[in-house]
């Protein structure tokens, strides 16, 4: 067995961009790294994504949960270095904390994580998750774990998620000739960089590629995509791929909520109501435009510079 670079989460948002990339790069390194295995982690063999990334040369990927890997597996596995992007849900700080724990006993030598928008990333925040993303990077900034190398990387919106709603709206218009209302969790105002998804893999990548990345070790990056957008220029970009005005828009709008939890139950209207809450929270910093482009980290810029614009980015999720 070889030494092992590990992607947790290799066909999700941005995993599967990172086990596409990190073979050519580890081959083209002309270093030690070179002879690195790269071991992608899956629920499912069968889905269609894991199925393809087995296909990658250089690649291997294994079914297995994320969450029950223990320092003997990573060593049995020869892990040096890893991918970590992780679930929000209410049991994130035990399993990522733990898995880091893992790591640090196994003598893994360099993590690069997912952590989320660099202004919720505080310990006084009203969105659990973000909560939760400060305490698993100061629990890897603290002196116990000294000998773990790491870079967070704390992306602002995705692509995704930012436009999902435009891309439904524009198909079911393209399909009936009917609008509806078109739902944007964007601002009509507030400038926002949102990022996409495969240019985070790139820069994890790349991170993940370097002979050295003691230069980024316990760096917190800002990933932002290269050009602004507001609520008012998507609905334009809308305008333009159906051909007419758009009729009704409703900004800031929270409505995907209700698909994230079951609220057939009185718990899970509980759960939806404090869920709908800590998301609110979440996108103030959207709303109050303090996630533009320009707050960018230079090292981002230097290392992997996105390029995607929000155009290009609706123009593939549309083809997609």
């Amino acid at each position: 067995m070889a030494p092992t670079i590990l992607i947790i989460g290799a066909t999700g948002n941005t995993g599967r961009s990172v086990t596409e990339a990190l073979p050519q790069l580890l081959q083209a390194s002309n270093t030690i790294l070179s002879s690195h295995r790269i071991l992608g982690l899956t629920r499912s063999l069968d889905s269609p994504v894991a199925k393809h990334l087995a296909t990658v040369p250089g690649v291997q990927m294994l079914e297995h949960n994320w969450t029950e890997i223990t320092a003997d597996w990573l060593r049995a596995h020869e892990v040096r270095r890893v991918f970590i992007a992780t679930h929000i849900e209410p049991s994130q700080f035990v399993d990522e904390s733990g898995f880091h724990l893992a790591a640090l006993h196994a003598g893994v030598d360099y993590v690069v994580r997912i952590s989320t928008n660099a202004p919720n990333v505080r310990p006084d925040f009203g969105a659990g998750y973000a909560r939760t993303h400060w305490a698993i990077e100061t629990l890897l900034a603290s002196p116990p774990f000294r000998p773990l190398q790491w870079t967070s990387l704390q992306p602002n919106a995705f692509a995704p998620l930012y436009l999902g709603t435009a891309v439904e709206f524009i198909k079911r218009f393209r399909e009936t000739g009917e609008q509806g209302t078109l739902r944007l969790m964007a601002s009509e105002d507030a400038p926002v960089g949102f990022i996409d998804p495969d240019e985070i893999g790139l820069l994890a990548a790349r991170l993940l590629g370097l002979e050295d990345p003691s230069v980024h070790d316990r760096a917190r990056y800002v990933v932002n995509g290269p050009v602004d957008v507001t609520g008012r220029q998507i609905v334009e970009m809308v305008e333009r791929e159906i051909g007419v005005k758009v009729v009704d828009v409703r900004y800031k709008d929270i409505s995907f909520v209700d698909a994230l939890v079951d609220t057939r139950s009185p718990a899970g209207e509980r759960q939806a109501e404090r869920l709908e809450w800590s998301i609110t929270h979440a996108l103030q910093a959207l709303w109050e435009g303090k996630l533009a482009a320009g707050t960018v980290s230079k090292e981002v810029l230097e290392l992997a510079a996105p390029k995607r614009t929000p155009a290009e980015v609706l123009k593939a999720m549309l083809d997609a």
